[in-house]
C-alpha cells in the first residue's frame, strides 16, 4: 500500500472522521515539542521579518493550521487540498481554500513569502514535480516549512501489534533533505522528540483504526488498563529559496 496513491489520498481523505482522529496523535496527546508548534514557529520567524507575508499552505486538511495563522499571526493565507471536502471545512473555517494539486498549483509565479506543506509531501506521486512547484510559487528568499513524521514515530504501537509496516515513507524525517535540497537552497532539520500519552485502550485503538496501513489490526490490540506512552519522532524542515 502506497501513501502516494492518487486513489488512496482520494479515498481517505474523503471525509475527516479518520484524519482528525490520527491529528491527536500529533498534536493533542503529545507531551512535549511537537511538530505543529515547530512548524507555527518557523511561519512566525518570516513573518517578523517580512511586511506584508503572503503565505500557501498546501495540503491543508480541515483548515486548523491555516485559520490559527491567520488568527495568531495576522497574515494573508491561501489554502489549497486536492480533497473538496477538506477545501470545505477550511473555507467553513473562514480560509480562501481551493481545491489543487501541489503538483500543478494555479498560482502565479514568486508570488508567496512563506509555504507550508505539514504532512503532505508523503503523499504526493511525484515529490519532484511538487517541490518545483512549491519552489516556483515562492518569491526570491522566501521560506518553506514542512512537517513531517520520522520511522521511529509511536513505534511501540506497532511493536506491540508485532506489525512491521511496508514501507518508508515517502518523504520523512530520515530522507527529506537530499529532495528538499534539490530545489532549495539550504534545508535545515528541526527536530521533536517527545511522547505520546494515550490515556487508555480505546484512545490507542482509535489510533491503529484511523491510520491508512494498519487500521485492519485495531481489533488485534490486546486489553491492559491504565495509560499507554509511545515515542513521538517529528521534524520540521525549514528551506530557504536563493535571492
Amino acid at each position: 500500500m502506497r501513501l502516494d496513491d492518487p486513489d488512496l489520498v482520494a479515498r481517505e481523505y474523503a471525509s475527516e472522521e479518520r484524519f482528525l482522529a490520527r491529528r491527536a496523535v500529533f498534536t493533542d496527546l503529545v507531551e512535549g515539542p511537537n511538530g505543529e508548534e515547530l512548524a507555527f514557529a518557523a511561519v512566525g520567524e518570516v513573518v517578523w521579518e517580512v511586511t506584508p507575508c503572503r503565505v500557501l499552505e498546501v495540503g491543508c486538511g480541515p483548515g486548523y493550521f491555516a485559520e490559527r495563522m491567520q488568527r495568531e499571526l495576522g497574515v494573508a493565507v491561501v489554502a489549497v487540498d486536492i480533497s473538496p471536502r477538506m477545501v470545505e471545512l477550511a473555507q467553513a473555517r473562514g480560509v480562501d481554500a481551493r481545491v489543487g494539486d501541489a503538483q500543478d498549483l494555479p498560482l502565479r509565479d514568486e508570488s508567496f513569502e512563506c509555504v507550508v506543506a505539514d504532512w503532505a509531501l508523503h503523499h504526493l506521486p511525484d515529490l519532484d514535480r511538487g517541490l518545483a512547484e512549491l519552489a516556483r510559487v515562492l518569491a526570491p528568499a522566501g521560506r518553506l516549512v514542512s512537517a513531517t513524521f520520522g520511522e521511529e514515530h509511536v513505534r511501540e504501537v506497532w511493536a506491540w501489534l508485532d506489525y512491521e509496516k511496508a514501507a518508508a515513507l515517502g518523504f520523512s524525517r530520515e530522507n527529506g533533505a537530499e529532495p528538499l535540497r534539490r530545489h532549495f537552497a539550504a534545508a535545515a532539520r528541526r527536530d521533536a522528540d517527545a511522547v505520546v500519552v494515550f490515556p487508555d485502550r480505546d484512545a490507542v485503538r482509535r489510533y491503529v483504526a484511523s491510520t491508512i496501513r494498519g487500521a485492519h489490526l485495531a481489533d488485534s490490540l490486546p486489553a491492559f488498563e491504565g495509560e499507554f506512552r509511545a515515542l513521538s519522532r517529528q521534524a520540521v524542515f525549514v528551506c530557504e529559496k536563493a535571492r
